[in-house]
């Protein structure tokens, strides 16, 4: 595994086969039947030191973020605490899962509800965030009184496989946690975990052609599921904005995130054509600000791409836009005197729908801006997309904040903000 910012060997991790994966799988199946039992206010407990663990160690956490994934120290540290809040939130929440008891249409009865732990979870997990992507989903079926068996990313193993050794130390028992690293064996490993009768549900984070493939092998044996797959969030700003400043920023936070290497950043920016030339300026303005570089190196905000065929995405997006007509305001080219895989933070203006940055997901940093003229035009050049993850917008009409809310074909909306990621968000 090697550092994206110079192409350099990191470390080495196991290459799990189909048989070592069946092994975790019946570690876990092992370690369930005792966990199930055990009261959700000790493993209440459990989350809380582990939780506790990782603040502990957020300087080791972010120095492995930021060596295996690109991203700037500071934002890495930022990730630990994020990464590390959904053990505090579901913590909470472990002793709290109700059932109901609800009126019988027979006389004299009465119906009760409980929730149970599904059972041996396969879970899945994305590059862009080695942390929080991996206590995201294990820290809810831990406290549901699962075990888990997780596939770690390919590119960014070594984060998790801290974050294990902190589930070891605080004190959460042999074969709950099992976590699975391979590169090479990656769709093998893929095909056991969402195959395997042992396994009860399948959690996974990453693109829509993967996603597709995982949820059909899953069919197999009826397993749960749980996805949250590729992106093309509409970013929004209308004329009535009164704080036109605030958007750029809501903007540049939600673009340039991770250097645009998230699944609910921004990836198609509307800007009402009253004010669009205003806010590209001051957009583009904001972006002049950014320092490319290293992730370790002080002062440096925005680090590489993953690796070269995201840079290669990245370029070939840029080209088509600008041979269609788009203008680059800053960036539009690589920096290959810093490494491989940096890009320039980039602003295209005088976007169409007819370039492929209107219907792919970038994941890079590439900021197309798109003018739209009334409500109408822009909710239907917003939904016109095959998947509907995030959206956002900024206006300062309550009216119009609810109407294009639930006009927007997206998971979760954000209104007058560009970062919308918390523990307690579904």
């Amino acid at each position: 595994f090697v550092d994206p910012s110079d192409g350099k060997l990191i470390g080495t991790c196991p290459e799990f086969s189909a048989a070592d994966t069946e092994k975790a799988i019946e570690a876990a199946a092992a370690a369930f039947p005792s966990f199930r039992a055990t009261l959700a206010r000790e493993r209440a407990r459990m989350l809380r030191r582990w939780y506790q663990l990782m603040l502990d160690n957020l300087d080791d956490l972010a120095t492995l973020i930021t060596w295996e994934n690109g991203k700037p120290l500071p934002d890495a540290k930022g990730e630990v605490n994020y990464a590390a809040s959904f053990f505090e939130w579901f913590s909470e929440e472990a002793p709290r899962v109700y059932g109901d008891t609800i009126p019988a249409s027979v006389p004299g009865n009465r119906i009760y509800t409980i929730r149970e732990p599904v059972g041996v979870c396969g879970l899945i997990t994305p590059w862009n965030f080695p942390a929080a992507m991996i206590t995201r989903k294990i820290a809810p079926a831990l406290a549901a009184g699962c075990t888990v068996v997780c596939k770690s990313p390919g590119e960014t193993p070594f984060t998790a496989n801290a974050i294990a050794e902190l589930a070891r130390r605080a004190g959460i028992p042999k074969g709950v946690v099992n976590i699975v690293t391979a590169n090479k064996n990656t769709v093998q490993v893929g095909e056991i975990l969402t195959t395997h009768p042992t396994i009860r549900k399948v959690s996974f984070t990453g693109s829509t052609g993967v996603g597709k493939l995982l949820m059909k092998q899953s069919s197999s044996t009826l397993k749960k599921v749980s996805f949250e797959l590729g992106g093309n969030a509409p970013f929004i700003v209308f004329d009535d904005t009164p704080d036109l400043d605030g958007a750029v920023a809501a903007a540049i936070a939600s673009k340039f995130r991770s250097s645009g290497q998230t699944c609910v950043c921004a990836n198609r920016i509307y800007v009402q054509r009253g004010i669009y030339e205003a806010f590209a300026a001051k957009f583009t303005e904001k972006v002049k600000t950014f320092k490319l570089g290293p992730g370790f190196t002080p002062g440096v905000t925005h680090g590489p791409v993953i690796h070269g065929r995201a840079i290669e995405k990245v370029e070939q997006h840029v080209q088509d836009a600008t041979s269609k007509g788009a203008k680059v305001l800053i960036g539009g080219q690589r920096a290959s005197e810093l490494g491989p895989n940096f890009y320039n933070p980039t602003v295209l203006i005088n976007m169409t729908g007819d370039m492929r940055i209107a219907s792919e997901e970038t994941f890079g940093p590439v900021a197309g801006l798109f003018p739209f003229d009334t409500e109408e035009d822009v909710v239907r050049l917003a939904n016109k997309a095959e998947v509907g993850l995030a959206g956002y917008f900024f206006t300062n009409d309550l009216k119009r904040a609810y109407r294009v809310a639930e006009a927007l074909e997206v998971g979760m909306v954000g209104i007058n903000t560009g970062i919308i990621s918390d523990p307690a968000l579904p």
